[in-house]
């Protein structure tokens, strides 16, 4: 009998470099690797802990003089849209969303570029080929979705795909305690729909129809305009020093869970 235990997973730690939200701020990440059969489970432990996922390596900040990231979760069962996210569901009426295996294509790169060049100019992922697309799609090794948006067109059925524009993609990570939006973007020709909002709201439809509590957004910035609209999908739970913690809105956090 083998009894050998798996290796446990190597962390490693970044250089100083900008911070990309914070003026005047230096930020440091510690890493690992995710691969092998451990992969999902070690994606579990780490994401509950506050870590982001990026192709196979689970991440999470590590800066020296600056703790303003925070990992967000929405608590998908008690969820209720707001009147503003109401209109926002009424006015995507004719959105169309299927769930498909990691693949890349022509169509997703196409938007992926066109949301970068018009919200992401000068981001760290500005330059990405089409190579680089496919890498950050395919290279994984959890339990990873692709979700597609589409406009509803005349003769879309129940069991076929749907043929309409592409205008909203998610990447998506299946956990045993909810889902993980690992990246998202959508036509910035159509911003008076609320594209990145109406991601959110379909992933805590999914979330509860599957039975999972959780709907990871990965970090909030206090202090960062990019960031803020994360803090608008209430109840939600902030990872803090003692464990996740219950906000439910500004300068409003209680302790719900630790460790």
């Amino acid at each position: 009998m083998n009894t050998q235990t798996a290796p446990s997973p190597q962390f490693y730690l970044t250089a100083p470099a900008a911070c990309p939200y914070l003026p005047n701020q230096m930020e440091r990440k510690v890493f690992t690797h995710m691969v092998g059969e451990r992969a999902p489970e070690l994606n579990d432990l780490l994401t509950q802990g506050g870590f982001r996922r990026s192709q196979n390596i689970a991440y999470r900040p590590a800066c020296e003089t600056c703790r303003a990231c925070i990992s967000v979760r929405i608590l998908a069962n008690e969820f209720e849209p707001t009147r503003s996210m109401r209109r926002v569901l009424a006015a995507n009426r004719d959105v169309v969303s299927a769930e498909y295996p990691a693949e890349p294509s022509s169509e997703q790169y196409n938007l992926f570029r066109r949301y970068l060049d018009c919200r992401h100019q000068k981001g760290g992922m500005s330059d990405m080929s089409v190579l680089d697309y496919a890498m950050m799609v395919e290279d994984t090794h959890v339990h990873t979705k692709i979700i597609e948006y589409r406009l509803r067109v005349e003769g879309d059925g129940i069991k076929e795909k749907a043929r309409g524009p592409l205008i909203a993609t998610a990447l998506t990570d299946r956990m045993s305690d909810g889902l993980s939006m690992v990246y998202s973007f959508f036509d910035p020709a159509l911003s008076e729909r609320s594209l990145g909002t109406y991601m959110i709201l379909d992933h805590i439809r999914r979330a509860k129809e599957r039975g999972l509590p959780h709907v990871y957004l990965g970090y909030w910035v206090k202090g960062s305009r990019k960031m803020g609209y994360k803090t608008k999908f209430l109840p939600q739970e902030h990872l803090m020093a003692r464990g996740w913690e219950r906000y439910s809105g500004e300068n409003e956090v209680t302790q719900t869970a630790t460790d």
